[in-house]
């Protein structure tokens, strides 16, 4: 940080202000205040800089006072659910930097994502609190469409949304099109929730990239993102194989995970007898046995996007591009 000398918020010690942020950043205190006010006439080095001083000095607006004179809490809201799974916990950890990044917080409230009334019970507790926008964590397409029929008075953004979803679709074909170019002619799917927007979009995506490979599409599971969904079908996978399934695409790397393991109980080899692939990158994946072939996304640049979407911005360049992961969960068919 270039400017005054350092400083460190220990427990106990006093609270730092606007000058002593002003100080590590070297910059005015009007400067201080015109970002915390969000002013559009402010470098973005300058902005950078100060923000990482609030950051530094753990420096809070007092976001009660600050909203009686601007009518603004830089709080956004985020409505989540099943934060025990990859998608939603690490997608929550991107909205926080996106937000950062853009000098707001965030606020978080759970939700029940197949509830509406759940739903739009989480966004007024939100919006009691003053947020500035509301975005959405993997939201069903029904409680989204019933959520912003609610009219919450602020802008209202999915997560995955438009480029977004683009990116789904593509990730889930960068699978099938890896399996198809091993020489894999009968391939299978185990698909999320079908009334998840994520679910939806990865699933089509399957099933266009099987239809222009100009293979079937038919076989097909639906689990609930849960690794234990997915192992409970693997009796009706490994019946498939002497049908000549040689790989599964699944939609995501939990429910990956189980289909392997529910395989193995079985007596069936991941890859010798059959192909697996995921669709997320967690951590773990590198780490199952086998190591998980899958999709990686750009969530960080997904969450930047939403957030300039709610704050009303020019959104940034697209998010990067899907990503496949190959690792030793796929194999050419074998014969």
């Amino acid at each position: 940080m270039s400017g005054g000398e350092r400083m460190t918020a220990d427990a106990g010690a006093r609270r730092f202000g606007v000058r002593d942020v002003a100080r590590l950043a070297g910059v005015s205190t009007q400067t201080v205040s015109r970002v915390i006010n969000d002013h559009p006439h402010i470098r973005p080095e300058t902005r950078q800089r100060v923000v990482e001083a609030m950051a530094e000095l753990d420096y809070r607006v007092n976001n009660a006072a600050r909203a009686l004179g601007t009518r603004t809490t830089r709080t956004l809201g985020v409505i989540a659910s099943d934060a025990t799974l990859y998608g939603p916990a690490v997608g929550i950890a991107a909205l926080e930097t996106a937000a950062q990044e853009a000098g707001r917080w965030i606020a978080t409230a759970y939700a029940d994502a197949a509830d509406a009334a759940s739903v739009i019970g989480a966004a007024r507790r939100l919006l009691a609190q003053g947020v500035d926008g509301l975005v959405v964590l993997a939201p069903h397409v029904r409680t989204f469409e019933a959520l912003a029929a609610s009219k919450p008075g602020v802008r209202l953004v999915a997560l995955h949304a438009d480029d977004a979803a683009s990116a789904q679709r593509d990730g889930a074909a960068l699978a099938v099109h890896h399996l198809v170019e091993l020489g894999h002619r009968r391939i299978a799917r185990i698909a999320g929730p079908a009334d998840w927007r994520e679910a939806a979009e990865r699933d089509a995506g399957v099933r266009d990239a099987l239809d222009a490979a100009a293979l079937s599409a038919e076989l097909r599971w639906e689990g609930d993102w849960s690794a234990a969904s997915a192992a409970a079908l693997a009796p009706a996978v490994a019946q498939t194989l002497a049908g000549g399934v040689t790989a599964v695409v699944v939609a995501n790397d939990q429910m990956a995970l189980g289909l392997i393991s529910g395989l193995r109980a079985l007596g069936v080899d991941v890859p010798g007898q059959v192909s697996v692939t995921g669709f997320d990158d967690n951590p773990d994946a590198a780490f199952y046995r086998p190591a998980l072939t899958t999709v990686r996304l750009d969530l960080v640049g997904e969450a930047r996007r939403a957030v300039s979407a709610v704050l009303g911005q020019t959104p940034p360049p697209s998010s990067a591009p899907p990503e496949l992961v190959v690792r030793a969960s796929t194999a050419p068919p074998r014969g």
